[in-house]
């Protein structure tokens, strides 16, 4: 999960705990080199599986942390419904403290529009979701925390960089049992995710936790709402302007 970056307090979209007093998991490395525990390892391999494949669509609550100019921690909360058909279509609906904010990708043309202000701007590009994603970031300036979980292999994207993980328990969500497990990606970075405890290993929770950044901020998703299997129409990616809505061009200031 190389591609995390600080979060933003305006970003466009947020694409994730109790006491661990008790737990009955202890983990020592030790002077061994650290590695993946085969249980992690199996997990977010089942996960990336089920998610590589067709359509799906879920609902994210997610948290980001934020330093303000005395450098004090601030919040951000988001909740957006998300549609994914493989391998080139993406639709997010997404609300939050700095306004809502709708995405559609077509496979030909990514659009963004603030709901508040009326304003969109779109890119041109093509190919599957994980390399639209990669090229919205460089050219509008936009990161995706979930993006991991849209790449066209997410078990390989949210491992990259990876060098330990281990699994701590299994905790109930929703009443459903699920493994939480944690990983290190070094420099700086701490991943922590909850999958469910079965064939389908969906992800439950998120967090990642930037390590080396000041105030070291956290990004926490909870996902629930899961839809596999699905085939949304062309019609549910695709963008239609509304009256009154005003196009900014790439270079200009952000839809925000």
């Amino acid at each position: 999960m190389p591609k995390h970056v600080l979060p933003r307090r305006a970003a466009l979209v947020a694409l994730m705990v109790g006491s661990v007093v008790g737990l009955t998991t202890t983990v020592t490395w030790g002077q061994e080199k650290p590695q993946i525990a085969p249980e992690a390892q199996n997990a977010v391999q089942a996960m990336g599986k089920t998610l590589a494949n067709g359509g799906f669509s879920f609902h994210e609550q997610t948290i980001r942390e934020y330093t303000d100019a005395n450098g004090q921690p601030l919040h951000i909360f988001h909740s957006a419904n998300v549609v994914v058909r493989r391998p080139d279509r993406l639709a997010v609906d997404a609300t939050g403290d700095d306004g809502a904010t709708k995405v559609a990708y077509n496979g030909k043309t990514l659009t963004l529009f603030s709901v508040g202000t009326k304003r969109y701007a779109t890119l041109a590009v093509s190919g599957p979701i994980g390399q639209m994603l990669a090229e919205a970031s460089t050219k509008m300036g936009m990161d995706f925390p979930l993006a991991d979980l849209l790449a066209e292999n997410p078990a390989a994207a949210f491992l990259t960089g990876v060098t330990a993980g281990y699994a701590v328990n299994t905790v109930s969500i929703d009443g459903v049992q699920c493994l939480h497990t944690f990983f290190e990606q070094p420099p700086g970075l701490e991943l922590e995710l909850w999958t469910e405890k079965n064939e389908r290993a969906l992800p439950r929770r998120l967090i990642v936790t930037y390590r080396s950044l000041p105030g070291e901020p956290r990004f926490i998703a909870a996902l629930s709402d899961w839809k596999i299997g699905i085939n949304p129409p062309d019609s549910d990616f695709e963008f239609r302007v509304p009256e009154g809505a005003t196009k900014v061009e790439l270079g200009q200031e952000k839809p925000q």
